[in-house]
């Protein structure tokens, strides 16, 4: 039974109840129940980024049963999509407990939703009669339905990787959505870790030839991304320069060799400036085909040689037209071999360069043998200690960001790692220029004094491959 209230308290809450801010927030309230949405993931999202349970804030999460019978089937191998599916089932279980996951279990967090496993039934709209009964996508396009019609004072989103399968979702007037984490929002602005400035007295620039350095301020570079690389020009005068974080300084960049290899133009002297800085543990590379990105990788590698204990040049497979290399004659070794080719072909450019019976090419053939240089997949480095090791991953613009993250920290003392890849030249379905490892990885860390990026934008291969680039 309520307390009869005085009448100071009863016009109090009155007046608090007549108060339009008062109702703006019970709408507020009111509207903040009623968005609060349930998502329903796709096996692609989960294969992209195997904690995306965690990532819907204070919504809820539903997951097919069709789902856990996919990564069932992803469980076993060395791939990275293999480790995302065990990875989630093991989480999966961690966070069931001893609750049946046919009901709502709260998510850890005090702000988060809750999740639970989706048996399929006939919904009022069947997708696999729509589409056929031969994919398990359809039967999660069902599992979508389904949760639509129990619940249909909220909103339902299929989530997925899969741009057709959203294309279907929405074909049958459900919501469907990319996975939006660790997507940058506009590639075409992404970091370049180069510019260009123009109109620099030519006074300055002789006396970067003359004493190496500057400060940003005398050109006008107040705020100067660390580890930044400049062009600056004085009509047909220019001087290359690094701003160094240790100094606070532009330092002026001459053309340096790297075990035989030299830069062609003023990109390839920011890239090989950047993989030989020892100061640098983490470089990025983004460029065409053709633009000498695993070339000044490996050269600078070789060239440090004595600072590390081993040489990692790892990529990884991802077979064209997405045929798993299981259909490939021969031994893992023989079905491996094709993907690691292109740096094999790298390797051998570089001992190209010194006579054949010379010191330099029998060291890298002693490298080899002993296996302090180790050209492999990157699914094989996994669980290998990182520490001493200069580390270079190939074709990283098909990594995703949460593959990228965990590369990143396993390395340990006196390690450096080295990405490089072509951000527009994506081989694995649900990737795209956004989302990929690489595109994050540069977003994320550019202007971090450990770290630096270079652009590639001028092939050097020939010009029938500049050809390609520009008019195919």
């Amino acid at each position: 039974m309520l307390k009869k209230s005085t009448t100071t308290q009863s016009y109090n809450l009155i007046s608090v109840l007549q108060n339009p801010t008062f109702h703006i927030q019970l709408h507020c309230m009111a509207k903040k129940k009623e968005e609060k949405k349930i998502f329903v993931l796709d096996t692609s999202v989960i294969i992209y980024d195997h904690n995306a349970l965690n990532e819907f804030d204070e919504h809820d999460v539903a997951i097919p049963i069709t789902v856990l019978e996919e990564l069932d089937n992803f469980k076993k191998g060395n791939d990275t999509k293999n480790f995302a599916a065990r990875q989630f089932i093991r989480l999966l279980d961690e966070m069931a407990g001893t609750k049946t996951l046919q009901q709502w279990i709260p998510l850890k967090g005090s702000k988060k939703g809750s999740f639970k496993v989706v048996m399929i039934e006939k919904a009022g709209v069947d997708a696999t009669k729509v589409f056929g009964d031969s994919k398990a996508d359809h039967k999660i396009l069902n599992a979508a339905l389904q949760l639509t019609e129990e619940h249909k004072d909220r909103k339902v989103v299929l989530v997925s990787k899969d741009i057709n399968l959203r294309l279907k979702a929405k074909s049958l007037n459900v919501y469907s959505e990319d996975y939006e984490t660790g997507k940058i929002k506009d590639v075409d602005s992404l970091y370049k870790g180069e510019s260009t400035v123009e109109g620099i007295s030519s006074t300055i620039i002789n006396n970067l030839y003359k004493d190496g350095s500057c400060e940003p301020e005398e050109v006008g570079l107040q705020n100067a991304p660390d580890n930044h690389y400049y062009i600056l020009k004085n009509g047909k005068k220019s001087a290359l320069v690094h701003n160094n974080p240790e100094s606070g300084q532009l330092q002026r960049l001459e053309k340096s060799t790297a075990y035989g290899i030299r830069p062609l133009n003023a990109e390839q002297v920011f890239a090989l400036h950047a993989v030989m800085d020892p100061n640098v543990k983490l470089v990025t590379l983004q460029g065409v085909a053709g633009t000498g990105k695993t070339l000044l990788a490996l050269a600078g590698a070789l060239a440090q040689k004595r600072d590390y204990r081993q040489i990692y040049l790892a990529r990884p497979i991802v077979p064209l037209s997405n045929k798993d290399i299981g259909y490939l004659p021969g031994d893992i070794k023989s079905k491996i071999n094709p993907y690691m080719e292109p740096l094999w072909d790298n390797l051998k450019f570089i001992q190209s360069q010194f006579p054949e019976k010379g010191k330099e090419a029998k060291q890298i053939q002693q490298m080899v043998e002993q296996e302090k240089l180790l050209i492999t997949p990157l699914a094989y480095i996994r669980g290998r200690s990182l520490s001493n090791i200069f580390f270079i991953i190939d074709e990283a613009q098909n990594l995703t960001p949460h593959e990228v993250k965990t590369i990143i920290t396993r390395a340990g003392e006196n390690t450096k790692i080295v990405f490089t890849g072509d951000v527009f030249q994506i081989d694995t379905p649900y990737l795209d220029t956004q989302s990929n490892g690489l595109s994050y990885l540069i977003e994320k860390v550019k202007g971090n004094r450990l770290c630096a990026h270079v652009t590639l934008e001028k092939g050097e291969r020939s010009e029938l491959a500049n050809l390609a680039n520009e008019l195919l």
